[in-house]
């Protein structure tokens, strides 16, 4: 009896013990069922009660730009209706990725398919029935559920657009450039709104190519005895320290990296023969491909966009990222624009929902936060959430604007602090610019060699850096002509060597400001507006702001387009119809030259490959959780930007300030950030710039460029 006593009290302990460590896994694993079970829609669609889909009005649909509206027949093709889950649905999906995240976790780096990503997380069955009748109902036709049962693709026409969603589509002219945008808020039956966060895009306008074409006419590859150093492949592996890996065979090998386009390359050969001239040849097991991504099921939706004025980015992505990952395969995913949907935006949600999601992913896009609307900001956090569940690490450019991003392309900012909406997600890793500091301190034959390699190579090691910046608000500029500061009527902005540097040109960084809600002033991150929240892996570190919101960039890489200091990046680039195509034949100094954030963020994606390859060929998901752990424990694998800034000019101060927290204001030529205490004179004088480099983390170059060699040793096992 108390043998079988002693046996029943052993088997209970054990039993315990495996029911304890079942419901541990249990927590952490999604529940399934339960998730389902919560129908969001519990009721019929009921015209007569409506609710207003806010903050999706592009700022350019004002009267002055109406030229009417479009034909009811025109044809609005492959419209995507994103989906939103409860919050606790959304809170149970957070916590997942952590898990997937956490090495203690028994769901570290189990990454989940599309169709399991949806039945975990995706909407229930009832739901997506519900919406998919309403829609059919008011004549639409419905194209693809994604198995993510996070999105729906849709088509119809303007007619059934204003119909259906009590908005019309008006022909605009902006800047003398034909548009199409609706007047106003869509709306859609109140019994919906629970599980439909919006239509992505109900206007034409795209996206915006973070590169840069090189500024200066064009110079050698090196020039000792003047202002220019071009970046060249084998530059770059000196520099960041490459070699060490390439030696060993760490290449990228059997690592394949995605750059997302909605253009195909003008010449395929253009990236055999920037592989050809630089070296990169030897690396048999690289690889080009370009791809036009279909749907997992339903209608194709991805069609063949030809060649385009994108192209430049395209090729700029592939040989770059080849260039930090020569043994990659480098595969450039393309679909066409459709009427309102950004081609770029339709291959990664393909992408994303295939059968073999990609493990690294590089994005040289964006659009500001304030302006890209909340229907697509969402969709673009929804969508990088479920890739980084699937396991890929996604790079994307921080911007080229400095804390400007609502200001890309003009020669001043106006609208305050803005960022990238498609780098400012948590689920990305946003990548700034950095420039070298050699002519600045004049170390130039300290660090570049006089003659060239045989596959033209000259740097000779490492070379401190700057923010990339390419203004004349920069202090740095400013005071290499002589100047105390870029501001005000004695500043650099307002001197005639200045008013060439008058450009909202720079590497991006900022904190979100509005990713949700709607901005009372055009382009403006104010009304409504608030931040995405802050991860909780960016917490912690010295120089990272508590302003419970996401700060970017995360990491910074070379991104000089030879504005300020004469270095830019060569590219075989030989599209004639383009201006700054460019024979790649002879000396590669007379190639084109390019810069920008695009430029950072695929060498950042081919860096990602390194670790892969290392580590077994593994997806590693969101690679900031382990850089900002890195940069805890072994702060080397990052090199500190201690001069310098991101402030651009801007024209102000009662144009160029926002609110929400912060009020930012400009005077003769500079972005500035202060916190809110009234309304400020222009006399006023408490501000500080927006914003500096630090030996911390900092809103300029976030933890600073990367060693590569010391990423890829230090990186966890």
């Amino acid at each position: 009896m108390y043998r079988n006593r002693r046996l029943y009290v052993v088997l209970s302990s054990v039993l315990l013990l495996l029911v304890g460590g079942f419901l541990t896994l249990w927590s952490q694993t999604p529940n399934r069922a339960a998730l389902n079970q919560e129908a969001l829609i519990r009721e019929n669609p009921d015209e007569a009660r409506l609710a207003t889909l806010s903050g999706n009005t592009r700022p350019e649909a004002t009267s002055e730009n109406d030229r009417g509206e479009v034909s009811d027949s025109l044809l609005m093709d492959h419209m995507m209706l994103q989906l939103k889950r409860s919050p606790r649905q959304e809170r149970a999906v957070e916590r997942f990725i952590d898990s997937q995240h956490d090495p203690k976790s028994p769901n570290f780096h189990q990454w989940l398919t599309a169709a399991d990503f949806g039945k975990s997380f995706g909407l229930a069955e009832s739901d997506i029935q519900a919406i998919t009748r309403w829609l059919q109902s008011q004549g639409f036709t419905v194209n693809t559920v994604y198995p993510s049962r996070m999105v729906i693709d849709f088509s119809g026409n303007a007619g059934d657009v204003r119909r259906a969603f009590h908005t019309s589509i008006h022909n605009l002219s902006v800047n003398g450039v034909h548009h199409i945008a609706n007047f106003n808020d869509p709306q859609i039956p109140a019994a919906l709104a629970p599980a439909v966060a919006g239509v992505v895009s109900l206007h034409d306008f795209r996206p915006h190519k973070m590169i840069r074409a090189k500024k200066a006419p064009r110079p050698r590859y090196t020039n000792s005895s003047g202002p220019y150093q071009a970046l060249a492949p084998p530059d770059l592996a000196t520099i960041y320290d490459f070699n060490p890996l390439f030696a060993k065979g760490t290449t990228g090998k059997g690592q394949t990296i995605v750059v997302v386009e909605d253009t195909d390359l003008y010449s395929s050969s253009d990236w055999d023969t920037f592989r050809g001239t630089f070296g990169l040849s030897q690396y048999t097991s690289g690889s080009l491909t370009t791809v036009n991504p279909a749907p997992p099921a339903g209608t194709n939706n991805c069609s063949d966009p030809g060649v385009n004025s994108d192209d430049d980015e395209a090729i700029l992505d592939a040989e770059w990222s080849t260039a930090a990952a020569p043994g990659a395969a480098i595969v450039v995913a393309a679909c066409s624009d459709t009427t309102v949907t950004f081609g770029g935006f339709i291959a990664q949600q393909n992408l994303m929902n295939g059968a073999t999601p990609p493990a690294i992913v590089s994005i040289s896009y964006g659009m500001c936060e304030a302006e890209n609307g909340a229907s697509l900001n969402a969709s673009t956090d929804s969508l990088y959430q479920q890739g980084v569940a699937e396991g890929s690490s996604i790079f994307v450019a921080a911007g080229d604007e400095g804390a400007a991003s609502c200001d890309a392309g003009q020669s001043s900012a106006t609208h305050g602090i803005g960022v990238s909406a498609y780098a400012s997600t948590q689920y990305n890793v946003a990548v700034g610019g950095t420039d070298f500091s050699d002519v600045l301190n004049g170390t130039t034959a300290t660090y570049w060699n006089s003659t060239n390699t045989a596959t033209y190579g000259s740097a000779l090691s490492y070379i401190p850096e700057i923010p990339w910046n390419d203004s004349c608000a920069g202090i740095l500029l400013a005071g290499h002509n002589g100047y105390s500061t870029g501001y005000g009527a004695t500043g650099f902005c307002d001197s005639p060597v200045g008013q060439f540097y008058s450009a909202v040109s720079a590497g991006g960084g900022g904190p979100s400001n509005c990713f949700s809600g709607t901005p009372a002033t055009i382009g403006v991150a104010n009304g409504t507006c608030r931040g995405y929240a802050k991860p909780p892996w960016q917490t912690g570190l010295a120089g990272i702001s508590n302003d419970g919101v996401r700060d970017i960039p995360d990491v910074s890489m070379f991104a000089s387009d030879a504005g300020a200091w004469g270095h830019f990046a060569i590219v075989c680039f030989s599209d004639p119809s383009s201006f700054v195509g460019a024979p790649c034949t002879g000396d590669p100094g007379n190639w084109s030259g390019f810069g920008g954030t695009s430029l950072a963020a695929p060498i950042m994606a081919g860096t990602q490959a390194l670790v892969n390859q290392t580590l077994g060929g593994k997806p590693q998901g969101n690679p900031n959780v382990v850089y900002y752990a890195l940069a805890a424990k072994t702060p080397s694998v990052f090199h500190p930007i201690t001069q310098g800034d991101i402030d651009v000019n801007c024209t102000g101060p009662l144009n160029c300030y926002g609110f929400l927290g912060h009020v930012d204001y400009g005077r003769g030529g500079r972005i500035f950030n202060t916190t809110w205490a009234g309304a400020l004179s222009v006399s006023d004088t408490s501000f500080t710039s927006a914003y500096s480099a630090s030996a911390a983390w900092s809103f300029a170059n976030g933890l600073g460029s990367v060693d590569v060699d010391k990423l890829v040793t230090n990186w966890p096992r």
